[in-house]
């Protein structure tokens, strides 16, 4: 959570521009969720180059003198394979954050209506309709 005597600076509209520091920058002016969508797809673009060099690097340290071979765990060869996994996850995580905003703001799952609840209710409970016994497909 920023602090309300933070500066607030414009958010960046292209990938090229990038914050001074993550401590002194917030997407204030965005107004909508596509707004703060697109803000964070430009940080998340230009922080994969480096999330993936950390992670590659990552792997690499993990894998020196193939000590990474029945590392047990909590051994520096699993804990630098994992924080490697962890470094790109982070991407991961925040477009799906992102994807699910924009799906709740957009394109929100219709409400359950009263008489859709019931009807469900009564054929919960009974069991499934027995297959047809007409033609069935050729083979």
């Amino acid at each position: 959570m920023h602090s309300s005597s933070a500066p607030r600076t414009p958010y960046p509209t292209s990938p090229g521009q990038r914050p001074t520091s993550p401590r002194t920058w917030t997407p204030s002016p965005a107004r909508t969720p596509a707004e703060i969508d697109a803000v964070t797809d430009h940080v998340l673009n230009a922080a994969e180059p480096a999330l993936r060099a950390l992670s590659d690097y990552l792997v690499a340290a993990a894998r020196w003198k193939q000590e990474n071979r029945d590392a047990a765990k909590g051994s520096p060869s699993h804990l630098l394979m994992t924080a490697a996994s962890r470094a790109l996850s982070a991407l991961a995580l925040a477009d799906e954050a992102g994807l699910n905003r924009l799906r709740a703001a957009y394109d929100p799952a219709p409400a359950p209506t009263a008489s859709a609840d019931a009807s469900r209710g009564a054929t919960a409970s009974l069991p499934p309709a027995p297959p047809s016994t007409g033609p069935g497909p050729r083979r």
